[in-house]
C-alpha cells in the first residue's frame, strides 16, 4: 500500500443546528393575495410549452394539463435563516466568465435553453482546484453555429487567473454545452471532453500547462448534439470508454415556431417536438482512439439524453450506466461483464416517477445517503414533477423514495439542473443542492429566474434551507451547471454554478463545523487511473459509510474527484477497504482520523 499524506487541517467553529419551519396559513393566505394584485397589474400568463399548452406550427400535441397559476420569484417563506454559509467571491477571486447562449440570433432554439457546465479541476498538478467553463455559442444566418470560447482559470490561492488562451483550450469550432474530465491515456494529467451541438472534443493534457485538440469525430455521426458526457471503463480493459448522451434532431431547418397560447408570443418549442437523438458509447481502442460501438453494446435509440452518470449500483465490480432522459423514460444500464449493457430502468424502478410517468429529468446524482452499502440515485425534474430520490434496496433495485424523505414538500415550482449530494456541514449526511431555471421565455406554473435549492436532513427527513434575499441561494438565476470541490484549502467543499447569460458563481463554503474530514483520492495502476468505479468502506468503531468514484453526474459538469468523509465522535483511526474497478481484490489499510488529504496508489 503506498500512500502519500499531507498535514491535517485546524479545527473550525462549532455547529449551529437549525430547522426551516412551514410557512403559516397567514403567509400562504399573503402569497394568494399578493397573486391576485400582480394579476390587476395586466400580467397575462403565457402557456407553458414545454408540456403541450402550445401552439406549434407542425402538428405537436401533448397530453398534460394546462399550467398552474405563477408561483413567487424569491423565497418568502417563513422560517429562521440558515446555519449554512455560502459567500459569493467570485469576483473577489478574480473568476470573470459568463455562457452565452446566441438568443440575439432570436431562433428562439431550444439549443438555447440547454445552458452550460462548470469542471472543478487540478489541470497542472500543482495540488490546488481550476475551474473550467464552456463558452456555448451563436447562430449564423448561414446555419452554421460556432462556438465561443471556452474559460479556464488557473487557482493561484488567493485568486484564479484566466489562462484559457495559453493553455490551448480556448477554442470551440462549435456551439458548446458540457464538460467532463478523465486520464483517458493514463499518463497522470486530466484530459478534457466538451460536449455541444455538433460538437465533441477532446483535448489532450499535455503535461505542461497546454493541451492538444486530438480527436477529430467520424462525420458520419452528424447531427452529434452531445449534452451531458461520463468517463468510464465499460468493457473492463483498464482504458476509460465515453459515454455521450445525446438530445433532439433539431437543425436551423426543423426549428419549428412555436407560441405562447395567451398572447402569442414566440417561445421555444418543447422536447416533444422532436425526435430523440441515439446516444454513443465510444469505446477506447487502447492506442488513444476510439470506436462507436453503441449497437454492440446494446444502447437504446429512443431517449433524449441531458444527464449521465456511471457506478456500479449492483456491486458487482463493473460499470452500470444511468441516464437523465427529457420527458421519456430513464435508462439504467447494467453491465454484462464489458460485453454489453442491459437496460433494465423500467424493471428496476429507476425509469418514472411514483405515478408511473417519465419526467423531464436534466441533472443526476448518487451517494449512499442512508449508509446500507447501496448507492442511491438523485434526479433533479422539471416543473410540476417531483425531484426524484431512488433508494437502492439492493442488487441495483430501485424505489422512489422523494415522499417518505419529505422532498416532495417543494412542490412543482422549480426546474432542476445541476445537482450534488455533498456533506456541505460535515454532520455525516449529504445534502441536496440543485441549480434551477426555467427553460422557456413565458412560464406560467413556475418563474423564468429561480432561486436554488439546498436541503439538508432534519429528523429523518430532507427540508429546504431559508437564506438571506441578498445572499446566492436566497436571489433567483438562470441556472444550468453546478460542481463541487474544494477551492481555498480549508477541506470544505465548495459550489461553482454556470448561468444562462449570466456571470458565474464560486461559492466558498463557510459553514461552521468542529468536525474532522479525511479526503481520499484514488490512483489506479491496474484499473483506470482515475478509479472510476472503485468502491470504499470506511469503518470507524461501529460506524460505517460507504462511497464511491463516478464518471459524469450533475448536469453537463464534473465535480472533483474525491471521497470525503466526515470523522464522527473521537474514533482515532479509520479502517479503509477499497474494491477497485474490474478487480477480485480488496485492498485493505488505516488511516489516521487526522489524516486530512491522502492519496491512495492501488497495490
Amino acid at each position: 500500500m503506498k500512500t502519500l499524506q499531507s498535514s491535517s487541517r485546524s479545527p473550525r467553529e462549532p455547529l449551529i443546528e437549525t430547522i426551516v419551519s412551514d410557512a403559516s396559513w397567514l403567509a400562504l393566505l399573503w402569497l394568494w393575495v399578493a397573486a391576485l394584485l400582480a394579476g390587476c397589474k395586466g400580467e397575462r400568463p403565457a402557456a407553458d410549452l414545454r408540456d403541450g399548452a402550445h401552439k406549434p406550427a407542425v402538428g405537436v400535441t401533448d397530453s398534460h394539463s394546462p399550467a398552474s397559476a405563477k408561483l413567487p420569484s424569491r423565497d418568502d417563506t417563513a422560517g429562521e435563516l440558515s446555519h449554512f454559509v455560502f459567500e459569493d467571491l467570485t469576483q473577489a477571486l478574480g473568476v470573470d466568465f459568463t455562457y452565452r447562449n446566441g438568443d440575439q440570433a432570436q431562433l428562439f432554439s431550444i439549443v438555447e435553453s440547454l445552458g452550460g457546465g462548470v469542471a472543478i479541476f487540478d489541470f497542472d498538478g500543482d495540488g490546488r482546484n481550476d475551474l473550467l467553463f464552456p463558452g456555448g455559442g451563436t447562430f449564423q444566418a448561414d446555419g452554421t453555429t460556432p462556438g465561443l470560447p471556452s474559460g479556464l482559470f488557473w487557482n493561484r490561492e488567493s485568486r484564479f487567473a484566466p489562462v484559457a488562451a495559453q493553455a490551448g483550450i480556448d477554442f470551440s469550432a462549435n456551439y458548446s454545452h458540457g464538460v467532463e474530465i478523465g486520464d483517458y491515456d493514463n499518463d497522470g494529467w486530466p484530459d478534457v471532453l466538451i460536449s455541444g451541438y455538433n460538437h465533441l472534443a477532446l483535448f489532450h493534457n499535455q503535461g505542461d500547462g497546454t493541451f492538444e485538440l486530438r480527436q477529430a469525430w467520424p462525420t458520419e455521426l452528424k447531427p452529434l448534439w452531445t449534452t451531458s458526457l461520463s468517463w468510464g471503463d465499460i468493457s473492463g480493459d483498464g482504458q476509460l470508454d465515453i459515454y455521450a448522451a445525446r438530445y433532439v434532431n433539431w437543425s436551423i431547418s426543423n426549428n419549428p415556431i412555436c407560441t405562447a397560447t395567451f398572447e402569442g408570443a414566440r417561445d421555444i418549442c418543447p422536447p416533444k417536438s422532436f425526435e430523440p437523438l441515439p446516444d454513443l458509447l465510444l469505446i477506447s481502442d487502447g492506442q488513444g482512439g476510439f470506436d462507436d460501438q453503441s449497437a454492440k453494446f446494446g444502447l437504446r435509440p429512443d431517449g433524449k439524453g441531458l444527464g449521465v452518470i456511471c457506478a456500479d449500483w449492483d456491486n458487482d465490480r463493473d460499470l452500470d450506466i444511468y441516464v437523465a432522459n427529457d420527458t421519456t423514460n430513464n435508462f439504467l444500464y447494467l453491465n454484462q461483464q464489458g460485453q454489453r449493457l442491459r437496460e433494465v430502468g423500467l424493471l428496476h424502478g429507476a425509469a418514472v416517477d411514483e405515478r408511473g410517468l417519465p419526467n423531464g429529468s436534466m441533472g443526476v446524482a448518487a451517494a449512499d445517503y442512508d449508509h446500507d452499502g447501496w448507492l442511491d440515485l438523485w434526479v433533479a425534474n422539471y416543473e410540476r414533477e417531483s425531484f426524484a430520490l431512488y433508494r437502492n434496496t439492493g442488487n441495483a433495485q430501485f424505489t422512489h423514495f422523494s415522499r417518505r424523505l419529505g422532498i416532495t414538500v417543494l412542490g412543482g415550482s422549480f426546474v432542476g439542473f445541476g445537482t450534488e449530494l455533498c456533506d456541505f456541514d460535515s454532520n455525516g449526511t449529504p445534502e441536496i443542492v440543485v441549480a434551477n431555471g426555467h427553460v422557456i421565455l413565458h412560464p406560467t406554473a413556475a418563474p423564468y429566474r429561480q432561486l436554488p435549492i439546498l436541503m439538508t436532513v432534519v429528523n429523518g427527513r430532507y427540508q429546504r434551507q431559508t437564506f438571506a434575499a441578498a445572499s446566492y441561494f436566497g436571489s433567483v438565476h438562470l441556472g444550468r451547471g453546478l460542481a463541487v470541490g474544494e477551492l481555498n484549502g480549508d477541506g470544505r467543499p465548495d459550489v461553482v454554478i454556470s448561468h444562462l447569460n449570466e456571470p458565474v458563481a464560486v461559492l466558498i463554503n463557510q459553514t461552521p463545523s468542529e468536525r474532522k474530514s479525511v479526503n481520499v483520492r484514488l490512483i489506479g495502476t491496474a484499473s483506470n487511473r482515475d478509479a472510476i468505479g472503485a468502491r470504499v468502506v470506511v469503518q470507524q468503531r461501529k460506524e460505517q459509510a460507504t462511497y464511491q468514484i463516478v464518471g459524469g453526474g450533475s448536469y453537463l459538469s464534473r465535480s472533483e474527484r474525491v471521497i470525503r468523509h466526515v470523522v464522527i465522535g473521537d474514533s482515532p483511526t479509520l479502517q479503509l477497504s477499497i474494491t477497485w474497478p474490474n478487480s477480485a481484490e480488496i485492498q485493505t489499510m488505516e488511516l489516521s482520523a487526522d489524516a486530512g488529504n491522502v492519496a491512495i496508489v492501488q497495490e
